[in-house]
């Protein structure tokens, strides 16, 4: 019994606090976009995600798809995240300036303002909505 006991103390100490979790999944998530990686971006984004103008999941892949076929270099850098946690849904909002262009210089860059929602499905944070607008 005492063992059952030190192994729930144990798990439940391991356990990352939900919007630690949240911002490592969207840290990941930054870093698959940046190496171009949409299967691992993919892991996070939700079957039933909405994007502007009724993106979906596929689309928003080939959204990413067109972009990477146009800028043999990007990056994202995001500002800081507003989160605002409700229950195992989740709202960030951040600004994020992407780059991107053919050699080791960007040679392109917007910075836009960007809105998302979350939702834990099976013990994982996933993005189940996106808006981003530019602001410059």
């Amino acid at each position: 019994m005492l063992l059952v006991a030190l192994l729930g103390l144990l798990t439940g100490c391991s356990r990352e606090p939900p919007e630690q979790a949240l911002r490592a999944t969207i840290a990941t998530m930054q870093a698959a976009a940046e190496a171009r990686d949409s299967d691992a971006l993919a892991e996070s984004i939700s079957e039933d995600f909405v994007g502007p103008e009724g993106m979906d999941r596929d689309t928003f892949r080939r959204y990413l798809a067109v972009l990477w076929l146009r800028n043999r270099e990007v990056g994202v850098s995001l500002g800081p995240l507003e989160v605002e946690l409700v229950d195992e849904r989740a709202n960030v909002g951040f600004t994020a300036a992407a780059t991107g262009g053919e050699g080791w210089m960007p040679d392109r860059g917007q910075i836009y303002r960007v809105t998302t929602g979350w939702r834990i499905e099976g013990g994982e944070w996933r993005l189940i909505s996106a808006r981003w607008e530019p602001t410059l």
